[in-house]
């Protein structure tokens, strides 16, 4: 008799429960990030340009918030699809000895031909899809650089002021490691010295 007064009420307590939940409008997910494969990396930068098998590296590079992306790559002809994918080609690494314009230095030889064409692409992202935005903020292609290594971590360029850099091991027998980092205007080049392991 006690549990027969008790069902209604629990019922009723159901039903209500029910309606609420199914009157909430669903989440909201945020779109998923793209995979990073030679499509989107033509898509981003050209059909020269594709994946040489060293993982992206996620960060926020130009201090705005937003995640960016490094994407390491091999682009045959990097000057060729600037204008029409809205990329600025760079390079930091023979501005630091005196002459960058890419122009010019992209026809450089490579010390090793394997290596000639590796390029680091990067994306500074846009709004809360950041690097994977329809349009994103920026986009450079980082030209001559000698690496076979890259990782992306914290340093301090001012006083109290880390930012994120993107640290390289070069080619070469000497091992040199060095970073590249946004000054808010441009990418810089830095040689550090020793290697990073």
């Amino acid at each position: 008799m006690r549990f027969a007064k008790c069902v209604p009420p629990l019922i009723v307590f159901c039903l209500c429960l029910t309606c609420t939940l199914i009157a909430q409008p669903a989440a909201v997910r945020p779109p998923a990030e793209p995979a990073v494969d030679n499509a989107f990396v033509q898509k981003q930068f050209g059909s020269t340009c594709s994946l040489i098998g060293i993982e992206p590296l996620k960060a926020d590079l130009d201090s705005d918030g937003i995640e960016d992306i490094v994407i390491p790559a091999k682009c045959t002809n990097p000057m060729m699809d600037q204008a029409e994918d809205s990329f600025v080609v760079v390079d930091p690494y023979n501005s630091f000895f005196g002459y960058g314009d890419p122009r010019v230095t992209t026809q450089f030889a490579s010390e090793d031909p394997d290596r000639r064409g590796y390029t680091l692409l990067v994306i500074h992202g846009a709004g809360p899809e950041a690097w994977h935005a329809a349009v994103p903020k920026a986009k450079f292609l980082i030209v001559n650089l000698p690496f076979k290594q890259v990782v992306v971590k914290k340093m301090t360029v001012k006083k109290n002021k880390p930012i994120m850099g993107i640290f390289t091991e070069e080619t070469g027998g000497d091992q040199m490691t060095s970073v590249i980092f946004w000054d808010g205007k441009k990418y810089r080049y830095q040689p550090l010295g020793a290697s990073m392991e």
